[in-house]
């Protein structure tokens, strides 16, 4: 092989040999994204001249280094690629409470939009029966489970199977629903939690009118923080889609929109597994016949540990990454 094709590759290879140096230090998550796409790229032009220097050089000590090089880069490569598992536990360990931590006031203000109008169907409610058909409860409801004072939710307890299977399938669509309306430049989002928030402040204002709105509290304790937490988190995320079409800052409208869509999908993915437990809690715990102080024990105890894990997980990293910064 001729010494110009060594002369022209050989600080590829080089730079090939720097950057799999600091793979045995680290590891590829570490790269900047364009180190990335260069070590992909050299990786590839380097298994090239592999390829050429077996066809026409008769250099052994050249295809032996080359080929080297290539299964080297290749082994380091594939076992990044394998890593699923690390990925995963690093999404949950790191990603998803930092992106929860950064986008917190789109969560805050989809809590506050419920809020306010769940006081407003719970106070109408109480105060007028006809009110709640404003705030979307069925005059039917109203008559046949509220007026006789009815449980509806004891019946969930004679099938739990099928009553969680429900249960989920409901929660799913409400917290879908309020992201995927996000769309409609968050207007959209901003109606389901107010419909949603007042027909349940609505609810309780009418089972607290004639009498039995503690069971409901009772009911509702064990899976409510998670489940509410669910709904808020993931307006939020319908907000997130709605601000990068309404208010982009100095991007462009596809830009933010790609920027605040990865955020948002980060987050869905944390309610996706969240709302599987909420609807196992509130189909087999909620509804069974246990004293209500374990009820209200394990809404304190999943409450506090969601917003513990929410606000303090990945929270080491994130200040040795500033101080780093700091000093660069």
């Amino acid at each position: 092989m001729s010494s110009p094709f060594i002369n022209n590759r050989k600080n590829a290879w080089q730079r090939l040999e720097e950057l799999l140096a600091r793979l045995d230090r680290s590891s590829l998550k570490r790269f900047h994204r364009d180190e990335v796409r260069e070590l992909g790229r050299i990786y590839r032009r380097t298994a090239s001249d592999l390829a050429v220097a077996r066809a026409e050089s008769r250099d052994p000590r050249l295809i032996n280094y080359l080929n080297s090089l290539v299964i080297r880069a290749h082994g380091r490569i594939y076992r990044a690629d394998a890593q699923g598992g690390e990925r995963i536990r690093g999404f949950f360990a790191r990603e998803l409470p930092r992106t929860f931590r950064r986008t917190w006031r789109y969560t805050a203000l989809s809590f506050s939009v419920f809020l306010v109008f769940g006081l407003i169907g719970f106070v109408g409610s109480y105060r007028d029966t006809e009110f709640s058909e404003l705030m979307g409860v069925p005059p039917a409801f109203r008559e046949l489970y509220i007026e006789t004072k009815t449980h509806w939710w004891d019946d969930l307890n004679k099938a739990n199977q099928v009553g969680a299977s429900q249960i989920m399938t409901n929660n799913i669509s409400v917290t879908f629903y309020t992201f995927a309306f996000g769309a409609m430049f968050g207007v959209g989002t901003l109606f389901v939690l107010a419909y949603n928030g007042a027909n349940i402040g609505s609810v309780l204002g009418l089972t607290y009118r004639v009498g039995f709105g503690n069971d409901l509290v009772t009911f509702m304790a064990g899976h409510g923080v998670i489940e509410l937490s669910c709904i808020f988190i993931a307006g939020g995320a319908g907000l997130l889609i709605g601000s990068a079409l309404i208010i982009p800052g100095d991007l462009s409208r596809a830009d933010a929109l790609k920027t605040r869509g990865k955020e948002a999908i980060r987050l869905m993915m944390g309610v996706a597994l969240l709302l599987v437990l909420a609807g196992v809690i509130e189909g087999f715990i909620s509804p069974a016949p246990i004293d209500p102080r374990i009820k209200f024990s394990i809404a304190a105890i999943t409450g506090i540990a969601l917003y513990a894990y929410l606000l303090l997980a990945g929270r080491d990293q994130e200040e040795s990454q500033r101080h780093t910064e700091a000093f660069q």
